[in-house]
């Protein structure tokens, strides 16, 4: 096993969930975090800070930037990364911050304490504190789940929903539009539901590229994997918004002119597999990510929910 995948491996240690406080081993720190530090026995010591971004990135998608050239984001709360700048506090110079479940990964850069001025390479996991208090009521589902995941809602996306609604030949659910708004391109609740969001680099969460190539696949070879239901544009018929890694898929059934009214109908990989659910699309993902007795729950797993982010998506390729 090569050094990075050595330290990749000690992250995914240290990231079990319930896995109690981690405790640094470092003289003189406090409890919370463990320091993965560099060094030249580790072998990572002649690694930069872009090479241990990319592959930390590889595997918990995208970062968020907590400090650069030794500028600290002045928005950093303990729901948004602190606890990876505390053990260095003024001589963090680089900070990137990873989500995952009850964890903080960080990768950066920081001065060394002996006062010769040397920058270098830290790496370290440190708690992350649950959700705080929920939104006072009346709140709406989206807010819930802004509020369970810590999600940034400074970084939001702007959509032509209109253009995408033409393509699509419907309109769309309101709280689907502002979650995609909200949590920007491409990414996956709790690391297992992936939004189908326009614009996507992928095909196959692609809401549009995606519904025009299953109605296609549908022409020619049938529905019958979505029996009882169709498959849309067929009148009432079912569009997929979001599935996950483990092929289960998560639709909307259309046919109220009102698409705020839609039921969600969720099915795993086999067939007849169908279950029905009126709540709203954001109700449904919220009940998903904290109710343990929901069919699709990651609740049992997961204490602490985050949204992972894989980037930015750039424009679909020629002939994709």
């Amino acid at each position: 096993m090569d050094v990075v995948e050595e330290l990749l491996s000690s992250i995914h240690r240290l990231t079990a969930q319930r896995a109690g406080t981690p405790v640094c081993g470092r003289h003189g720190q406090a409890p919370g975090h463990v320091c993965l530090v560099p060094t030249a026995e580790t072998g990572l010591a002649e690694i930069g800070l872009a090479e241990l971004e990319e592959a930390i990135g590889s595997r918990f998608g995208e970062p968020r930037s907590l400090a650069r050239r030794g500028a600290v984001d002045p928005a950093v709360s303990a729901r948004t990364g602190l606890p990876l700048l505390a053990p260095f506090g003024e001589r963090t110079v680089e900070m990137r911050a990873w989500a995952y479940g009850d964890r903080w990964i960080g990768c950066g850069t920081a001065r060394d304490d002996d006062g010769d001025g040397d920058v270098r390479v830290v790496v370290l996991v440190a708690e992350r504190p649950g959700p705080a208090e929920g939104p006072a009521e009346p709140a709406s589902w989206v807010d819930r789940i802004v509020a369970v995941t810590g999600w940034d809602t400074t970084r939001t996306r702007t959509v032509d929903w209109a253009a995408v609604e033409d393509r699509l030949g419907t309109r769309l659910p309101g709280d689907y539009k502002r979650l995609v708004e909200i949590f920007g391109g491409s990414g996956a609740f709790d690391g297992y539901l992936q939004l189908h969001v326009p614009d996507a680099y992928d095909r196959s969460t692609d809401i549009v590229r995606h519904t025009e190539w299953l109605a296609e696949w549908t022409r020619a070879r049938g529905s019958r994997l979505w029996e009882p239901y169709p498959v849309y544009p067929a009148a009432g018929g079912v569009l997929q918004w979001a599935s996950t890694e483990q092929a289960d898929g998560f639709y909307w059934l259309t046919g109220d002119p009102d698409p705020d009214t839609w039921p969600v109908l969720a099915q795993e990989e086999i067939p007849d597999s169908w279950q029905r659910s009126e709540a709203t699309t954001g109700e449904f993902l919220y009940r998903l990510l904290t109710d343990p007795d929901h069919p699709f729950s990651t609740a049992r797993h997961f204490d602490v929910h985050w949204f992972q982010s894989y980037g930015a998506d750039e424009p679909p390729a020629e002939g994709n």
